[in-house]
């Protein structure tokens, strides 16, 4: 007899495939909507350049003639997307003349040697300018002329290398040093290396025997691994050293002498630099947090990230932990000019944006002294006077500001709500309301032991916050609540090997899809150093009883809802592909810029289709056969069973509400949970009225895909023909 198949909306993880009967268990690339699983949409790339780096914000916003842009920052350059094309509106950091090329044959190593200290570290990005009278050598004048390299090493403080695309196959390169160098900011690294507990930098815990002393000899070289200190009675035989962003490991240590020996350079994943007499140096070689014991080694190094907001027609983008910039998008020639820095700003903050309506421009975590980096503070917020983001000393006659928050050690992030500004720390989430003066703004702490997991990791909809802590998601709708969520476990456990990893959680982030009421978290799974895992949950269709959450393999960097363009923009990273369109010696990755809910399959340049594959399965139902008051099998097989009966399927009837292309329906077949599971597969499409099965088992499972292009397909309501089969 003919037996509809129905599933309740979602996966759930919590339990396992046969305990997961009348539900989803598992699936990638799906959605729900009004109950029913669907693929989810295609995406296109724009551009079509790839971009340098990691992609890590995106911003859109219209200018005075509603003209549309968006801001993308990767980890290495500020671009702007306008029109079809991508622009480099960076800021520079330096610009130093007089720059000299030299050259050896047959190496791909050219060495440019400076008047001046560049201040340069591996990896930045710099641009030459006026180049001329280069001589003796295949790389050219125009070679170098307004074109960008990234940094290979950094010898001395007035040298650095780079690597040309091919080997010197001219005598040697000389020039009478005539060209210019722009040195671009920093932003850092592509991903976010080692941990102590859960965050970034210390999170709450201590150095054991954090020894501080200072360099008595000058490292000149990135090379050299004889450290001389001012001291070294306090430091250990052997272990690890933070000098500036750079970690060194030694192996002995002559307290005599004050000489530390046998060690590696740019320990960590940092990047070894020149060091001046009287740096700083503080013992890193263990560390004690939440009562465990960790090792240098789970050292965290901040990410490079952006932040990105927009003042009227100008790009705020501040670098994380650093300078932040302004760029006008209504100037005349807008993209022909760069980002410049923001005067009398703070210098080092971690999060900015601009409250709205009453037009503040807000550093997080930033400097109590502005000016002096040294005096960031993690916990510390400043604000602009109104409408002028150019003033911050506090007086009478205006609303500028400032507050510390007492609830946490860091300021992890701020985002804009409908009546406030929602502000979180590693434990604790506070709302910032604007009262005028002579407060300007009003601070209530709003819940505990709900802190943000990373800094990108929250979003507001609608008047409610949704975001994702170190041990679940969290939701403000003026009242703090737990969001029910039944992948959970899935998310959170490493085990499988998709739960996340907490090491680069500043790389986390999430993204609204409002098309469809969806909140993705994306993040990175156990043992993976970037993005390549999301969570969903869909916000429209959910209720407390049953929430509906999905999860997947979309690895999406940066996410921007649609609002100024009709469809979502994301970025995508591949840290193995540095064929970026822009800078010559890329070893940093390159990121595709994609615009999403775009027909069925992924689309890159130059019409390089993709099939995007998707599936859902089920968990596994059985059969019970009714029964009358004296033991009589009767009526209709129940597939709400408890697999008592051996099932028999001889057919199944498709439906789909919508179908293009083929779809495989798999059942898969086991007698017992842990038996050898058995699978048959057969395919669909929309003309396909029937399948004969021939199938037998205790218990069964449905599972829908795709794998080809151009195919998509939305379910209905399956018909299996099912007959009970005896209990053997």
């Amino acid at each position: 007899m003919l037996q509809k198949l129905g599933f309740a909306p979602g996966f759930n993880k919590q339990v396992t495939e046969t305990g997961a009967e009348g539900q989803w268990f598992d699936g990638d690339n799906v959605r729900f909507r009004y109950g029913s699983p669907e693929k989810i949409g295609g995406w296109s790339q724009l551009g079509g350049d790839k971009l340098t780096g990691a992609g890590r914000a995106i911003h859109n916003w219209n200018n005075n003639n509603n003209e549309k842009y968006s801001a993308v920052g990767t980890n290495r350059i500020l671009y702007v997307f306008s029109e079809g094309a991508f622009y480099d509106i960076h800021p520079i950091r330096l610009t130093i003349t007089g720059a000299n090329f030299t050259s050896t044959s047959g190496s791909s190593t050219v060495t440019v040697t400076v008047a001046s200290v560049h201040g340069l570290k591996d990896d930045d990005i710099v641009l030459f300018d006026a180049v001329s009278g280069i001589s003796g050598s295949t790389f050219t004048n125009g070679i170098f002329e307004d074109k960008k390299f990234m940094v290979t090493s950094v010898p001395s403080d007035k040298t650095f290398t780079l690597t040309m695309a091919s080997n010197e196959s001219g005598t040697a390169m000389t020039n009478a040093g005539t060209a210019s160098v722009l040195c671009y900011y920093s932003v850092g690294p592509s991903q976010q290396l080692g941990s102590f507990g859960w965050g970034t930098g210390l999170y709450g815990g201590v150095i054991n025997g954090a020894a501080t002393t200072t360099l008595a000899t000058a490292l000149t070289d990135t090379t050299g691994t004889t450290i001389v200190l001012t001291s070294s009675a306090a430091f250990p035989a052997s272990g690890t050293i933070q000098i500036g962003t750079e970690f060194i490991t030694y192996t002995a240590n002559n307290t005599g002498t004050g000489t530390l020996t046998g060690g590696a350079r740019g320990a960590n994943g940092s990047t070894a630099a020149t060091h001046s007499a009287g740096a700083t140096i503080t013992n890193v070689t263990s560390f004690n947090g939440w009562g465990q014991a960790s090792s240098s080694s789970q050292f965290s190094l901040n990410p490079g990230l952006w932040v990105l907001d927009n003042y009227g027609t100008k790009l705020i983008a501040l670098i994380y932990n650093n300078e932040c910039f302004e760029w006008d998008a209504s100037a005349v020639n807008a993209t022909e000019n760069r980002a410049t820095i923001i005067a009398n700003a703070p210098t080092a903050s971690r999060h900015v944006l601009v409250s709205t309506p009453d037009r503040h421009l807000v550093f997080f975590g930033t400097e109590t002294t502005i000016g002096d980096k040294n005096s960031q503070d993690d916990m510390f917020i400043r604000f602009s006077d109104q409408e002028d983001i150019n003033e911050y000393t506090i007086r009478a006659e205006n609303t500028a500001g400032s507050q510390r928050l007492a609830a946490g050690s860091k300021i992890m992030s701020a985002i804009k709500g409908r009546d406030a500004i929602y502000v979180w720390t590693d434990t604790a989430l506070f709302l910032m309301q604007f009262v005028g003066q002579p407060f300007t703004f009003a601070f209530q702490q709003a819940g505990t032991n709900c802190g943000l997991i990373g800094k990108n990791a929250a979003v507001e909809v609608d008047g409610s916050a949704y975001w994702m802590s170190e041990n679940g998601f969290f939701n403000y709708d003026g009242q703090l609540k737990s969001m029910p969520c039944l992948v959970e476990d899935f998310v959170y456990s490493v085990d499988s090997g998709l739960g996340l990893n907490s090491i680069p959680r500043d790389l986390f982030n999430a993204g609204v899809n409002n098309l469809f009421g969806e909140i993705n978290w994306f993040y990175c799974s156990a043992g993976s150093a970037v993005v390549d895992r999301v969570v969903t949950y869909n916000y429209l269709d959910s209720s407390r009883e049953r929430p509906i959450w999905t999860v997947g393999s979309l690895d999406r960097t940066a996410w921007q809802d649609s609002a100024v363009y009709d469809k979502p923009h994301a970025t995508y990273f591949d840290a193995s592909d540095n064929a970026s369109f822009d800078v010559t010696g890329n070893t940093d990755g390159s990121t595709i810029y994609y615009e999403h809910e775009i027909g069925t399959n992924q689309v890159n340049a130059g019409g390089a289709i993709t099939a995007i594959q998707a599936d859902i399965l089920s968990g596994d139902f059985d059969i019970t056969q009714k029964r009358s008051n004296t033991g009589q099998a009767v009526g209709t097989p129940d597939l709400r069973g408890d697999g008592e009966y051996i099932m028999r399927i001889s057919r199944f009837i498709p439906d789909f509400i919508e179908q293009s292309g083929t779809t495989k329906v798999s059942f898969t077949t086991r007698n017992y949970p842990n038996s050898t599971p058995v699978t048959t597969n057969f395919d669909t499409t929309s003309a396909t009225t029937f399948k004969s099965t021939r199938i037998r088992a205790r218990s069964i499972s449905l599972k829908v895909s795709n794998t080809g292009t151009n195919e998509k397909w939305k379910l209905g309501t399956f018909r299996l023909d099912i007959a009970p089969g005896g209990m053997r």
